[in-house]
This record gives C-alpha cells, structure tokens and sequence, in this order.
C-alpha cells in the first residue's frame, strides 16, 4: 500500500470528460456550406490607374548568361541600333539576335576550321598549320593531328570566333578614332570571309558573326549621317529630324556623304561583299530617295549572280533581315526570294551530286544548312498578312490558279512547301486542308521528307476544329498514305501528329485500324531508339484522352505495342497507365489488378529507377500509391496474399514496405469489425508486419509500426503478440542513433510523440505477473537515462509521461481499455492487491528523483524553468497533496521562479493550480 506521504489522486475519468465538454446545441446548417447570402459574392474591383510594381515573370532577365561565346557576341550587338527608332525595331532586333542564337547553336563552330586564301585575315597573329591543299572533305576537318602532318592553315574553332569579335573591336575602335577608311576595309574584308563556303558547316556561325559586324557598321554609318543632316549649312544646329522624313530635309552635305559611302561600296570587286555592305547600309537610301525598296529590288537581282548555293541562300536571308529596318509591310522582294530558291533547290535536286566549291558535299547537308534561310524567309512574309491576302501571296508562289483557291497541281520543293505550311494562318490550313494534302503529295522530292509535312499538317489541323466533312476525308486520305508506309519511323512520325483528331472525333475504328499497322510493323521491324519517342507520344496521347483504365485494355493492340517497348519509354508509359489506374480511387477489379501489377513489375525492374534512392523516385511512389488502393473487400485472404506478393516483387522499394505494414494492420482492423472472427487470419496479419518491419531501415519508423502493429495486435485479444512487438519497438528505440539512417538526422519531437504514445499504449496492455507490472516503464527510464542524445527536455516529458501512466494504473477504472472493455485490463486483474501499488508507489519515487536531478542538469535557464513547471503540474495533477509531495512542488516552483520573470503566465497559472489543490484538500 501507499505510503500515507505520497498518495494518487483517484480520478473518475468520465465525470471529469463531462464537466470539461463543451455545451452543444443543434445546428441549423452545416458548419461548413456556404450561407445562402454569400453564395455568390461580388468582388468589386477597384482600378486606381497606377501600375509601378514589378511582375518577375515579365521582367528581362538583365543578369543572363549565354553558355557560348559566340552567342554573347551577337547579344551585345543588339543594344547598337538607330536610336531614333528604337521603339519601332526592337521586337524585330530580338527575333533577330535569337534567330542567330539558335542558328549557331544548330550548326556550331567545328573543333579546328581550315582557312582558304582569302580568309588570312583569319590567321593574323593566330598559330598556324602549312597544307598542301584545301580539297578535303569537312569531315577530316576534325582530325586536327591530320592537319598537322600533312600541313596547311588551321586554326581552332575558338581561335576563328576570337578573331571575328577582334576585328569587329578593330573596325569599332578605328570608327571612334576617325579613321573611317580603315572600319571600311576592315568590314569589306569581313564580308568577303562569307565568299567562302569551304567550311561548310560552320558557314551559319560566321554568317552570325559577320553579320553582327555589317550591322554595327550600318548602324555607325546611319548616325553619322543623320548627324550631318541635323546641321545647317553653316554648321549650326537644326532642329532634330522627324522620323518619317523625306529626302528633300536632307542637307547637302548629308546627301554627299552619303553618296560618297554607296560609291565606296559600289567600287568593291566582288560581288558578294558589295551586296552585304549595301544591305547593311540600306536604310541610308532613305537620305537619297523616299522609294529605298527600289534599290532593294536591284539588289534582289543582283543575288541572282551568286553562283555558290549556300552563299545566295544566306545572302537573301540577310536581306529579309535588312527589309525590317525599312518598317516596309512591301514583301514582294521576299517572294522573289521564294521563288528563286524554288529554281536553285530544283537544279540541286536534279543535279547528280552537290558541287560545293572544292568540296563534294552530300545534298542532304547543304539543303539542311539553307533550310533556317527558308524557314526566317517565310515567317517574314507571312508576319504582316491578312487573311485576305494570303490568296495572292500564294498566287505569286506559284500554288494557286486564282485569288481563292490553293492548287495542287503546281510542283513545289518539299522544303519550301513546309515552311509554307508552318506560316500559313491557321484558318486557312483547316479550309483548305484536302488542297494542301494534294500539295504534299504532288512535291515528293529529295529537299525534304514527305512524311514530315504530312506530320506538319497534322500539328496545324489540330490548332483549330475543322468542319466534320473535311475533318473525315483529309483522315481517310492520310490514313491511305500512311497504309503504303512499310516503316515504322515514317508510320508513326504521321500517326503522331493525328492521333488527336483521331480522339477527339471519336474514329474508334481508324484508331485500332491504327495502333494494329503499328503493332505488326514493330513485331516485324523491331523499335529502333528515335521511334521509341514517338511511339511514347503517341501512347501518352491515348492515355491522357481516356479516362479509365478498362477502355486501354479493351484496345488490344495497344498492349502488344506495349510489350515490344523498351527502356526509359516503355517506364514513362507505364507510369502514366499508374497514374491513371489510382486516378479514381480503390482499385477492386481483379483483372484491373493483375494489369497494374505486372506494370509495376516493369516499371520496378527498369534499371532506371532501380537504384534512385531518394524521394523524387516517382516510378516508387506510383507503385506504393497502386499498392496502397487496392481493395478485395471482403475476399481477406487473397488481399493478404497480393500483400506478399507485393513484397517479394518490390523489396528495393523501402518506403512501399511501410505501405504494406499500413495495409496489413487496416487489413487486420477490418477483419476484426467483420461479423465472424477471423483470429487466424488476423495472426497472419501480425505476422506479416512482424517480419517486414525489421526490413525498413529507418528506426524512427520502425518504432512507429512497432507500436501500430502492437495496437491492432492488443485490439485482436493477441496480448503475447502484443508484449512482443512492444520488446521490439523498445529494442528499436535502443538502438536508434543520432543519424537515423544513412542521411536524415534524428527527429527528437517526433521521437519523443513517439514514446508517449508507448506510454499510452501500456494503460491497456495488461501487466506479466512474472517481471511485474512495471517492468516496461523500469526498462524505458533505463533506456532513457543510457542514451547520450536524449536531451534533459526530452527526459522531463517521458519522467512526465511515466508518471502520468504509473498514476492511470493505479485506478479503480482505466481512462480506456482495449476492444471497448471487453479484454481484461490491469484494474480488473491486480487493482485492490498491496503489491500492485507498492510496485507503482516505489517505481513513482524512482522516477520523480530522476526527474528532479535532469531538470537541474538543464543549463539553460528558461528552459529549465519551464520544465520545472511542467513537472509540477504533472505531479500536482497525479498525487493527493501531501507534506511530501508539497515539498516537491514548491522547490520546483521556486526553480521556475528562478529562472522566469515573476509575472510569467506560465508560473502564474501553476501557481494558481497548486493553491486550488491546496484548498480543495483542506476541504475535503
């Protein structure tokens, strides 16, 4: 029996749940539905006119890093340019300066570039390599060991980059000098750089670069100028010009300097440099003429007697560049342009072989470096247009018979037809869609891939919803195109880009018809690594449009294809059939069930994701997601079964083992609330978590369903069970370490709610009368005290908690009991026996001396303080006020007072609460 010292204060639990509830009435609407007053609030918007704030997403990232020093070259270019017009050419500067970007790096500077006659400027002061000869093919530019035994002029790639920007430092350092004459020549031997071709590959970046320099010169030429033209005769100062101004404000000496360059630059030998020059220097027409796009027209004539393919096509590419300095909506010159380079692609189709200066090219090569001069070429010209006037852009392509209709009987360079389609206004591509199909078909030639404008054209259809009719006879053309396909690549790059008209029009029949020609293609031909990706987009585009799972398994051609897939393709794939299959819910169709599971499989054994142990690994949290939702409702055994299963197939997957024991124990749980009892099963339900919680390398969480498993164990009547899991979850905690696991540091709130969850756990674990009734709590303020990371505050709330639970046990009636009171607990078998409370009255002593040495070893002092508190509130609240327990309480509230200001809240309620208790026994 107690000793009369220290004595628990008998609680009645019920009565005290009842004086504490809060009163309750019935509500006449749901707390959370929305009254009927504000169900549709109106939001007034107040516009005050001001907007200076910052919005991030708008903002110019001033601070970017471009990766690639050529690309730097031409970002600084952008800022020079006429001043005066600015505002009107600065969206156009932009397209421009990321236009070069993206060409270069498309075509990049090779490792090692080989300089002809006419490029020694090139080589000024750079190391070089004497070669015999400069007839070898671009390939062999690569080796430069090759180069450097049988000798010749080489330079590395970088080298050739440094001098462009050096000689643009030169011709800008020579202009602010006065010397005019030398940027001149300097600029003149720049341009002839682009006569040669030999480079081949590397012609876009030197057509960037050298560019970069024509514009800078243009751009110095026009202030000049312009400058001139402010001045009166006699050098006094006008007023500045306007922006739209004629030649006759121009001044004469303006007009002579301005002659004065156009007759330099008409002075220049060779053909092309004196194009490019007068192309930079174009808009400087406007000070001589108030029609400038005349000379552009000559010079539109003049590219004519370009000889060299690649050298022409680049050169009208600068010239369309060059037009949108003249804010002229005028594009009869690029339809020139077109138009020539219909005749030029035809004579390269039809030549036997490329003859590309010393060099013999393959066609492919040089069509693909001329294809981004197409492609700028005819967004230029469909930039500005009107519906209405696409009619007689076409007409004047040669693909039209009148002012209305698009024919297909007119031949067309494939390439040329692409890009046309690219830029068409998308209505126009959805009305005369069967017209361009007839197009498509009529131009099969070698300039470009027929399949890839089929493709274009079903990217385009599929911008806007065309008219049913229409809609069904460009698909049953396409669909006969693509049948005469015995590729795979070609198949499915046109299958691609109109599978979503397929489902969108619900051509359920076409769409099989479809997925089958892709089926018996691939298991024939195999899948090569480039049709993977296709394939993939074409599978995810079915996925994405159905919305249960049952209909893709319904199409059986699909899962043939999805066998014959390989690799990362295949796993995104079945990632997205995962997410579908969890999309809705509980998963309960057994056949449903299999699928996802032999997906998982695939998914799990992708070498992949296989070994990505962190917590992006999206593959694992599909596969515990699927696991997590399965539902075989009542068949309890085949649910347990798939549950092992599940660990035998994915046992790489750590966080899918806790998934499981989750499963298990709610498995277990509803076993339990089934009609009949199903203690066998339940058993193998424990048995299940038992051996699969020592799997999981995280203590913290072994702990967790340690005492979760111990809980559904104690709720099934298993109290041996129970007294196990229990030793286990103690055990873990012994051995948990200030790392737990390999990266993640130790959670101590979440290990101390953890303990205290133990603590509540024991009030219904009935006690072993042969190690006596508190042998857990002695083996927990053991562990507790041995363990060097438990801090003096995470020692006080377990000695806390410890008394706390030796104080529920010495009830005449538990706070709660296991199964609802229908498993015997502690106070049906030992309340009333003297050895039961003396048990609890010395294991109370032990732990309050041990609660009052920690709290002194705290060496903060507001920490201190609050744990002493803390402790005598705990304390207060367990025992009858005695002259023993008094005694405690007041050197605890001393300690607070100690360490806390006098009028701390805390101290002052505890203080309050301990003179009610005092008052309340000296009444009783």
């Amino acid at each position: 029996m107690l000793s009369n010292s220290m004595e628990f204060r008998p609680r009645d639990y019920t009565a005290e749940k009842q004086a504490h509830a809060l009163h309750r009435s019935r509500a006449d609407d749901h707390p959370l539905s929305v009254p009927s007053s504000l169900a549709h609030p109106q939001v007034e918007v107040v516009d005050d006119g001001e907007t200076d704030y910052l919005d991030p997403l708008r903002r110019s990232d001033n601070n970017a890093v471009v990766s690639r020093e050529v690309s730097e070259g031409v970002e600084d270019s952008s800022a020079l340019g006429l001043s005066s017009e600015a505002s009107l050419i600065g969206n156009s500067s932009k397209e421009w300066v990321s236009f070069k970007r993206s060409l270069m790096q498309r075509f990049p500077v090779s490792k090692t570039v080989l300089t002809s006659s006419m490029s020694n400027v090139m080589v000024k002061g750079r190391k070089t390599y004497d070669k015999s000869s400069t007839n070898m093919r671009l390939e062999e530019l690569e080796d430069p060991e090759k180069f450097a035994e049988e000798g010749g002029k080489v330079i590395t790639g970088q080298e050739y980059v440094s001098r462009l920007h050096d000689l643009k430092a030169e011709i800008n350092h020579s202009w602010h000098a006065d010397d005019r004459v030398t940027s001149l020549k300097l600029s003149i031997r720049v341009a002839k750089l682009l006569m040669d071709t030999s480079i081949l590959q590397c012609y876009p970046t030197l057509f960037a670069l050298a560019t970069d320099i024509m514009d800078m010169l243009g751009d110095m030429v026009w202030e000049r100028i312009k400058l001139k033209a402010d001045l009166a005769e006699d050098g006094a100062k006008l007023c500045l010009l306007p922006e739209n101004f004629v030649a006759r404000d121009i001044c004469s000496d303006a007009k002579e300097t301005c002659n004065n360059w156009f007759s330099k630059i008409g002075a220049i030998r060779e053909l092309l440099p004196r194009i490019y020059l007068e192309l930079a220097l174009l808009p400087c027409w406007c000070f001589l003429h108030d029609r400038p796009l005349d000379c552009l027209q000559r010079l539109v004539m003049m590219i004519r007697g370009l000889a060299d393919p690649l050298a022409s096509a680049y050169c009208r590419l600068y010239m369309a560049h060059c037009l949108t300095k003249l804010h002229s909506n005028d594009i009869g010159c690029l339809l020139t342009c077109v138009n020539d380079f219909k005749i030029l692609l035809m004579r390269l189709i039809l030549a036997k072989e490329t003859v590309h200066g010393n060099l013999t090219e393959n066609k492919r090569l040089l069509i693909s470096l001329m294809e981004p001069t197409i492609d700028y070429i005819m967004k230029c010209i469909f930039k500005n247009v009107s519906e209405r006037q696409v009619n007689d852009v076409l007409v004047e392509l040669g693909l039209g018979s009148n002012q209305v209709e698009l024919r297909g009987r007119f031949p067309c360079a494939s390439i040329i037809l692409h890009y046309l389609v690219k830029q068409l206004p998308s209505q126009v591509v959805s009305s005369s869609a069967m017209e361009i199909l007839q197009l498509i078909e009529s131009s099969n030639d070698a300039s470009y891939d027929q399949c890839l404008n089929y493709r274009l054209l079903g990217f385009r259809l599929c911008e806007r919803k065309s008219e049913t009719g229409t809609v069904n006879a460009v698909m049953d053309k396409v669909i006969q195109v693509i049948t005469q396909y015995e590729g795979l690549d070609e198949y499915l790059k046109v299958v691609d880009a109109y599978v979503d008209i397929f489902l969108k029009n619900h051509m359920d029949d076409q769409l099989k018809s479809i997925l089958e020609g892709i089926s018996s293609r691939a298991g024939t031909q195999g899948i090569s690594e480039g049709e993977l990706t296709t394939l993939q987009s074409i599978l995810v585009k079915l996925l994405s449009y159905y919305k249960v799972l049952e209909d893709i398994i319904a199409l059986t051609p699909f899962l043939k294809i999805l066998d014959l897939m390989y690799g990362s393709s295949q796993s995104i794939v079945n990632m997205q059939i995962l997410d579908m299959g969890i999309r809705n819910g509980c998963i309960r169709d057994p056949t449903i069930i299999q699928f996802l599971f032999e997906i998982s499989q695939a998914l799990h054994d992708d070498e992949i994701y296989v070994n990505v142990k962190d917590d992006s690994n999206q593959p694992a949290r599909l596969i515990s997601s699927f696991v997590s939702l399965v539902d075989y409702r009542a068949e309890f055994e085949s649910h347990l079964t798939f549950l092992i299963e599940c660990r035998a197939a994915f046992g790489s997957i750590h966080w899918l083992k806790e998934t499981l024991v989750h499963s298990s124990n709610c498995l277990a749980i509803k076993a339990l609330k089934d009609g009949n009892r199903h203690v066998s099963f339940i058993k193998s339900c424990i048995a299940f978590s038992e051996v699969t919680i020592p799997s999981i390398s995280a203590q913290t969480k072994q702990l967790n369903l340690y005492l979760e498993t111990a809980e559904v164990a104690l709720l099934g009547g298993l109290v041996s069970h129970s007294d196990g899991l229990i030793d286990s979850a103690i055990n873990s905690l012994q051995f948990l370490e200030v790392m737990d696991g390999p990266r993640t540091p130790i959670d101590a709130d979440g290990i101390l709610s953890l303990v205290q969850k133990l603590f509540s756990l024991l009030v219904m674990v009935p006690g072993n009368p042969e190690y006596g009734v508190t042998s857990y709590p002695k083996n927990l303020v053991s562990l507790v005290n041995s363990q060097p990371w438990m801090t003096p505050r995470m020692r006080v709330k377990i000695f806390c908690a410890v008394v706390s639970l030796l104080a529920a046990l010495s009830q005449r009636d538990l706070p709660y009991h296991a199964d609802k009171g229908m498993r015997l607990g502690n106070d049906m078998l030992f309340f009333g026996h003297s050895s039961y409370l003396c048990e609890l009255a010395l294991m109370c002593k032990f732990v309050l001396q041990n609660l009052v040495t920690t709290i002194q070893q705290e060496p903060s002092k507001a920490a201190r303080g609050s744990m002493a508190l803390e402790a005598c509130n705990c304390i207060a609240s367990s025992f009858i006020p005695s002259q023993e327990i008094s005694s405690i309480c007041s050197n605890l509230i001393e300690t607070g007072k100690s360490c806390m200001d006098s009028s701390h809240p805390y101290l002052l309620s505890t203080i309050k609460f301990m003179d009610h208790l005092l008052h309340s026994s000296v009444a009783v």
